[in-house]
């Protein structure tokens, strides 16, 4: 079966996410993860996987190396349900995006707010 980045990706999530809720016990893992991305290399060797965390920075730490640690675990599990020749290396990364989102959101609501007293 060939895959395209694009499908793998989405197949890579979801079976990630559900080991991430389901299967990995381990208690550095915030109940408040998910997985917000997946970027595959052109030559599906390497996968980089996107982590949103809500919480403290403590959480978000605790959160990627507990998912590090469970890196092999992960894979193996991938290399199982998804059929491949290779199964991509994982790479797991912080994602501030909401977050940074929720900033600008903030501040633009600031803004406006001001923008009203002037009228």
């Amino acid at each position: 079966m060939h895959y395209r980045s694009g499908r793998l990706s989405e197949e890579i999530k979801r079976e990630i996410s559900k080991m991430i809720f389901e299967e990995i016990k381990d208690p550095r893992i915030s109940s408040m993860t998910s997985v917000t991305d997946i970027e595959v290399s052109k030559d599906l060797r390497y996968a980089k996987i996107f982590i949103s965390v809500y919480g403290s920075t403590e959480d978000k730490t605790n959160t990627i190396d507990g998912l590090k640690s469970a890196t092999g675990f992960i894979r193996h599990e991938l290399g199982k349900r998804i059929k491949l020749r290779y199964t991509p290396e994982l790479m797991f990364e912080l994602d501030n995006s909401i977050e940074y989102g929720a900033h600008i959101s903030e501040i633009l609501k600031d803004l406006g707010d001001q923008g009203g007293e002037h009228k």
